[in-house]
């Protein structure tokens, strides 16, 4: 906890983080809808608990980690669902512009594993270092990096791969 640095009010707090974190949960979820109500969950808890989150040491990365653990329940929630939808014949296509490198991208880090997916947009994303993404995620350092490691190797096995399909 912080002891004697000012403690920002959450109207400021929201003010300045609010579309950083929508941007976060979009790259996590690939839908706009699901990164704002991510979003507005994790902050609906924070605001709760404000007087307590903003004397944290990193309140920005507290709530991060509300919303990240909102984002697993949610892909729980949407794989129960989903197995259900199939044993009932119902099948979900999704379209995807492949020109749009960036969405291929961020397409295949969500088929990452989960914890893989996180560390990679908390990386790129939101431009945050080993040290910050290991404390939102609640792991070591050590751990950080290897789920960075893997997600890189995969990531850019499942690129490669799909550039020669292309060419």
């Amino acid at each position: 906890m912080r002891a004697t640095a000012m403690i920002e009010s959450f109207d400021a707090y929201y003010r300045r983080d609010y579309r950083k974190l929508v941007g976060l949960a979009y790259v996590l979820t690939g839908s706009h809808w699901a990164a704002e109500d991510l979003a507005q969950d994790a902050l609906t808890e924070a605001h709760r608990a404000w007087p307590k989150v903003a004397g944290y040491d990193d309140p920005a990365g507290w709530v991060r980690r509300v919303m990240i653990n909102k984002s697993t329940s949610r892909l729980r929630r949407l794989r129960t669902e989903t197995k259900g939808l199939l044993r009932l014949g119902a099948r979900r296509s999704e379209m995807i512009d492949p020109n749009e490198r960036s969405l291929e991208v961020w397409q295949a880090v969500r088929a990452l594993p989960n914890r893989q997916a996180q560390a990679i947009a908390l990386f790129y994303w939101e431009d945050r270092s080993v040290r910050e993404i290991a404390a939102i995620l609640e792991v070591s350092t050590e751990t950080a990096k290897t789920h960075l490691k893997r997600a890189r190797s995969t990531l850019a096995s499942h690129l490669d791969s799909h550039r020669q399909e292309f060419t």
